[in-house]
């Protein structure tokens, strides 16, 4: 019986010739496999036993699997090469979209040590997640723990002063209009250092949390 494309390319990658599929669409289709389901990542680690840093870097086209990767995500999904194969499915929307937060009217939700305020919190399947957060912690210890969550980004200070908290850096002050993109799952904290609590705009990429 001749082997089918699909096993060939199989055996392909299994003497290391060539990448198993080509990252950016395996990413894709694996989190577009994920998210049908409503699995976060780490319901995807437990269900494959594959780190969910590693997942992370799969769908965001960092790393390209192994076959023996690539094994573990198709049985512990219950799925088959073929589907894997499948050329992800492009969501469209209705262009012209909107949803209007007027000034504190966002959706609160309140820390120990942050007060978020959720922007544009009436739009479903945004790509990003807009959030305004005055920072009430003053020392670093008050973090039981790192925040971090998936994705990546983008904060910016609008009044007083913070210092940034990263896993793999140095303390960094940041005052009023200084901005800063790092990767979110990084570890992180903030603290306010001026007189006044601090309040930031921050802008992350679609996770599983915020």
């Amino acid at each position: 019986m001749s082997a089918t494309s699909e096993e060939r390319a199989a055996l392909r990658i299994a003497s290391g010739s060539k990448p198993f599929v080509e990252p950016l669409r395996l990413g894709e289709r694996l989190k577009q496999i994920r998210l049908s389901n409503q699995w976060t990542l780490e319901d995807v680690s437990q269900r494959t036993g594959l780190a969910r840093s590693t997942l992370s870097k799969i769908e965001n086209d960092q790393v390209s699997p192994t076959f023996t990767v690539v094994q573990k995500l198709t049985s512990g999904l219950n799925i088959d090469l073929p589907q894997l194969f499948t050329p992800p499915k492009r969501e469209h929307y209705t262009l012209g979209r909107r949803d209007l937060t007027r000034k504190g009217k966002g959706k609160l939700h309140p820390t120990p040590t942050y007060e978020h305020e959720l922007l544009g919190h009436q739009l479903a399947q945004k790509r990003m997640i807009p959030f305004k957060t005055v920072v009430r912690a003053r020392h670093f210890d008050e973090y039981q723990q790192w925040v971090r969550h998936d994705g990546e980004e983008f904060l910016m200070v609008l009044h007083g002063d913070i210092t940034l908290f990263t896993e793999f850096y140095a303390p960094l002050h940041l005052s009023e209009g200084d901005s800063i993109y790092f990767d979110s799952e990084m570890g992180h904290a903030l603290i306010s250092i001026s007189d006044d609590d601090a309040t930031v705009l921050s802008v992350c990429t679609r996770g599983d949390s915020v």
